[in-house]
């Protein structure tokens, strides 16, 4: 084997190990952004745009495919609460009419997603339209919370079937990388009359659908794509996910029953504004 054979090759598993490093620390960032009012596809897009992974189709995929941890993660501490919801919905009609909200909730995503797929992806999946969402987003967050609603509901179980439907329409928002599927899902309910706990909690139930279905459809879509390297690196950004989707879920709830959401909003802000000068400056 001559010299350069073998820098080549070790250029190679240096490269390798480089985007499984990548990987790891983006699904960090899935996991710990997924179910806060942060939008995780927008940290991801930022993230890869910086780390200078994901300028391809690929790259593109990876933001939702990567999901799948940090939904686990929901779903295996939702378990229980599931399989009981399962068994009552055939006869308590009050189990009954959530499946049917969650699912009403879920249907404009499904139809708005399934038509304008390639339109999104192509289009909207821009590091700039990501940062001004990201501000964006973060105001609107401060204003909810100055808004001193009257909530009416406590139990994201009682929404009316309107309410379901309403809170996923302003889900469709969230199709904007930036915006936060679950942060336009809290503040579609709070604006419907629930407080913080409910509607984040909603937001946990809309997310497992939601999520699910994207994944399907993204593997679906791009599945014939992936090498066998390409699947190590999104079996590592799915561990990393799951991890921190696990530990985020767990303490979320607690979280904003207790506080507001100027958090999030100003980081929403900070990081909105420091991507945009950013990219002013590698102009």
């Amino acid at each position: 084997m001559n010299l350069d054979a073998i820098k080549n090759s070790i250029a190679g598993i240096v490269s390798t190990y480089l985007d499984l490093f990548k990987a790891a620390i983006l699904g960090v960032v899935e996991g710990l952004t997924e179910f806060i009012p942060v939008s995780s596809t927008g940290h991801l897009l930022l993230m890869e745009h910086f780390l200078g992974f994901g300028d391809d189709d690929f790259g593109k995929s990876f933001a939702i495919l990567i999901q799948l941890g940090a939904i686990l993660a929901l779903l295996s501490i939702y378990f229980g609460r599931l399989l009981t919801l399962a068994l009552r919905m055939f006869a308590d009609w009050a189990a009954a009419r959530f499946v049917i909200g969650v699912l009403l909730a879920f249907l404009p995503a499904a139809a708005i997603g399934f038509l304008a797929h390639g339109f999104i992806k192509e289009r909207l999946f821009d590091v700039r339209v990501v940062c001004v969402m990201f501000i964006v987003g973060g105001f609107i967050l401060l204003w909810v919370d100055r808004k001193n609603l009257q909530p009416r509901y406590h139990d994201a179980m009682e929404f009316t079937l309107p309410m379901y439907l309403g809170i996923g329409f302003i889900q469709c928002i969230a199709m904007i990388p930036g915006v936060s599927r679950s942060g336009a899902t809290i503040v579609g309910a709070m604006l419907f009359g629930a407080d913080r706990r409910s509607a984040a909690e909603f937001s946990f139930w809309l997310a497992m659908p939601t999520m699910i279905g994207a994944f399907a459809y993204e593997l679906y879509k791009s599945g014939a794509d992936f090498t066998g390297g390409n699947k190590l690196v999104i079996a590592v950004g799915f561990v990393t996910s799951f991890i921190c989707g696990w530990i985020v879920v767990k303490t979320f709830l607690t979280y904003v029953q207790r506080h507001s959401f100027a958090l999030f909003a100003w980081w929403r802000i900070l990081v909105g504004t420091v991507g945009l000068f950013t990219l002013f400056l590698s102009r």
